[in-house]
């Protein structure tokens, strides 16, 4: 994503297809090694297990949806290329903290615990935030 939309004729288009596409390709990722886990352990691998399993993953692709949306929107918003990927590495930010937050309380984690799971998924978005700007793009 850091490198996305920096070249090309349609670069908006391509940071969207990156980022549906990466979605896709983790999702099918998890899935394969939930499978593979299973066939390790000598268990058959049952299509209904994989059906269920992929259901479980898919908010890995759904995750990649809000993102291109916000891409998507940039040039209403005005924004540039760079602005762009910025405004979508915020939003892939902000959607992980929520979404981490809101798994933990939903976990039946205490307050403390649910704002120190947000905190710790804030940190590991400002350390792709360094790197992106460290890297300068």
């Amino acid at each position: 994503m850091v490198t996305a939309g920096t070249a090309g004729d349609f670069p908006r288009l391509q940071l969207i297809v990156l980022l549906l596409v990466t979605g896709v390709v983790f999702w099918a990722a998890h899935v394969y090694a939930h499978v593979a886990g299973e066939r390790i352990v000598g268990r058959p691998i049952d299509r209904r297990e994989v059906r269920r399993v992929a259901r479980r993953e898919w908010p890995i692709v759904e995750a990649a949806v809000l993102p291109a949306v916000a891409a998507a929107l940039s040039p209403v918003l005005g924004l540039s290329l760079s602005g762009t990927t910025w405004l979508v590495l915020a939003v892939a930010i902000a959607q992980q903290v929520t979404w981490a937050t809101l798994g933990a309380i939903s976990a039946g984690a205490t307050r403390r615990m649910a704002v120190a799971e947000g905190a710790v998924n804030l940190l590991l978005g400002l350390v792709i935030v360094t790197a992106k700007a460290a890297l300068g793009h």
